[in-house]
């Protein structure tokens, strides 16, 4: 079981495209502003990190996270600040190590980077890859990567870039970056975390958290063939708090519904529906929507399951409105997370 001492809580937007109180979608720019917003408050009710997640669609505002989070950098003191994920395999490496260290000076040592190979797919053709080549890219950039993070010059040569000759790359870290690849619940990914010594992130949106336990199994086993420390295990998971449980499910529906009959319109998933979505809030279901005390229970059952280190609530998802948002911020930040740590300290 995970020490009640080292589990962190944190969170995670996509910077959904939300809407004011008439019902009408604001402006990506407002969208952006309010981000920055939420990071603040995260900041002063003591959450652990703030991530922002990168995509190139119409129902997210936010194309370049880094941007964002030295935004706000600038404006907060104590919480750590990344991605949710970053597409590495439709990026160069180099420019990602240098933007995530240029984060890290600016936010003094706090910034984290989150790699994944993305669940959408509008960026390779935008920046010119071919998908065919999906796995071939994210290895070969994954391998690169870790490389630079040893902050030492680099020679490299691959398929997917020009090589590298003792290049150094710049500016360096005062401790180090700290790095975690994303995993939606292959075998493969884990073990590439694993070999590659980065923390394991799950994203787990659907089903309930021991259908993953045997996955957490798999990545402490290659860690230990490969000889690695034991980085972090994380849970990344969509949710919403409210005072209530009804009022949280009546306030995060009509987001969940939209975002999922939208996502499920490309690739052939039914509507979503009131059952689907009161299935995903129980038990056996992956979202962590309700009263505090609901979603302290889950939480703490999640973390107890897996042994992770830290919980990341996506905590926007569709239309839902910047006060409901706030309010569900200030919500986990003094209520959860005091009643997680008791929960875990039974």
């Amino acid at each position: 079981m995970s020490d009640p001492r080292t589990v962190s809580l944190g969170l995670d937007t996509f910077g959904d495209v939300t809407h004011d109180a008439e019902g009408r979608p604001l402006a990506d720019a407002a969208t952006i502003r309010n981000v920055v917003d939420q990071a603040v408050l995260a900041d002063e009710v003591g959450l652990a990190f703030f991530g922002v997640g990168e995509h190139h669609r119409p129902e997210f505002a936010i194309s370049s996270p880094e941007i964002v989070l030295a935004a706000a950098a600038a404006r907060t003191r104590d919480i750590h600040l990344g991605t949710a994920v970053t597409v590495l395999s439709s990026d160069d490496p180099v420019r990602v190590y240098e933007r995530f260290a240029t984060l890290d000076a600016v936010s003094n040592g706090r910034a984290e980077v989150i790699l994944g190979r993305g669940s959408f797919i509008e960026s390779f053709p935008l920046f010119g890859y071919d998908l065919k080549d999906y796995e071939l890219l994210f290895e070969e950039k994954l391998d690169l990567f870790t490389r630079l993070l040893e902050e030492k010059p680099v020679t490299w040569r691959g398929r997917t870039r020009a090589p590298l000759e003792s290049a150094d790359v710049f500016p360096k870290t005062e401790n180090g970056l700290k790095a975690w690849i994303g995993v939606g619940g292959t075998p493969e990914s884990v073990v590439r975390a694993a070999q590659h010594g980065l923390g394991l992130m799950l994203a787990i949106i659907g089903g309930p958290a021991d259908r993953f336990r045997p996955l957490v199994d798999l990545y402490h086993r290659s860690l230990a063939s490969f000889q690695r420390a034991t980085p972090p295990v994380g849970v990344h998971s969509p949710g919403h708090i409210a005072e209530t449980d009804q009022q949280a499910w009546e306030e995060a529906y009509p987001g969940f519904e939209s975002m999922g009959n939208t996502i499920g319109r490309e690739r052939g998933w039914p509507p979503y529906s009131r059952m689907r979505f009161q299935h995903d809030v129980g038990p056996e279901g992956a979202v962590y929507a309700g009263s505090p005390e609901t979603v302290a229970r889950k939480i703490a059952d999640t973390v107890r399951t897996l042994g992770a280190q830290r919980f990341d609530l996506k905590f926007s998802t569709g239309t839902l409105s910047h006060d409901k948002l706030m309010r569900s911020i200030e919500l986990y930040g003094t209520k959860v997370k005091p009643r997680v740590e008791e929960l875990l300290a039974e």
